[in-house]
């Protein structure tokens, strides 16, 4: 049940997240764009132009939502990561990948409460927690996940990681690669939820089959004792 908690925190975290980006992105009068916009401008609670990294104007009507969803991320993040620990090994890099990661948690229930226009600051240390020191965490849960979890979600964990990190990287430095400022900040952001929504629906999916397997055997069991 414990596990199943944090599985389930996963899932609803990352579906409410973009269910919230595109309603409020709707909202725009003026078209909100995946390549020009960074994710924060759905936040801003204020209409004004913006010149870093990139003039543009935002004005989010619906800021509100969009900042409950980032504090509703982070929360059901952390939740996750405390109680999916059946997803994890015991030895020392699996921990520091749940102490990385809770921190990317942290992150986003930051960015929620400072929106950039109102708290820069604060707001660009929650983006340092989720872009960066959450991504390393990636890297290092795809070494610290545990044995009986199926191959390919350890190699996809780290290459969403080293493909987050790097992005990351490419983002500071402003080179977007054709992506534009949005689209390259969405590659150093989204493969942390991809991560997490994969590894949501992997652990429901696979406690819901062992419970199916276990049934039989207990139907068989009660049968030969009768």
């Amino acid at each position: 049940m414990k596990a199943r908690i944090g599985y389930v925190a996963w899932v609803a975290g990352v579906v409410q997240f973009f269910v919230a980006h595109v309603i409020v992105e709707s909202a725009w009068t003026r078209p909100y764009s995946w390549v020009r916009n960074n994710i924060s401008d759905l936040g801003n609670a204020h209409c004004a132009m913006q010149s870093e990294p990139q003039s543009r104007y935002v004005c989010s009507p619906e800021h509100g939502l969009m900042n409950a969803s980032f504090i509703a991320l982070g929360t059901l993040f952390v939740v996750g990561v405390v109680f999916a620990g059946a997803v994890f090994r015991t030895g020392a890099t699996a921990i520091i990948a749940r102490c990385l990661l809770t921190c990317a948690g942290v992150g986003f229930v930051l960015a929620g409460l400072a929106p950039a226009d109102v708290h820069e600051n604060q707001h660009v240390l929650g983006a340092l927690l989720i872009m960066a020191i959450g991504n390393i965490g990636l890297v290092l849960a795809g070494v610290g996940l545990a044995d009986e979890v199926s191959g390919p979600l350890h190699w996809a964990t780290s290459l969403l990681g080293v493909t987050a990190v790097t992005a990351f990287g490419l983002f500071l430095s402003h080179r977007y690669l054709g992506l534009g400022m949005g689209g390259m900040e969405r590659v150093a952001v989204f493969p942390l939820l991809a991560w997490a929504l994969s590894a949501g629906v992997r652990g429901l999916f696979h406690q819901a089959t062992r419970m199916q397997d276990a049934r039989p055997r207990r139907d068989t069991a009660q049968a030969t004792r009768s």
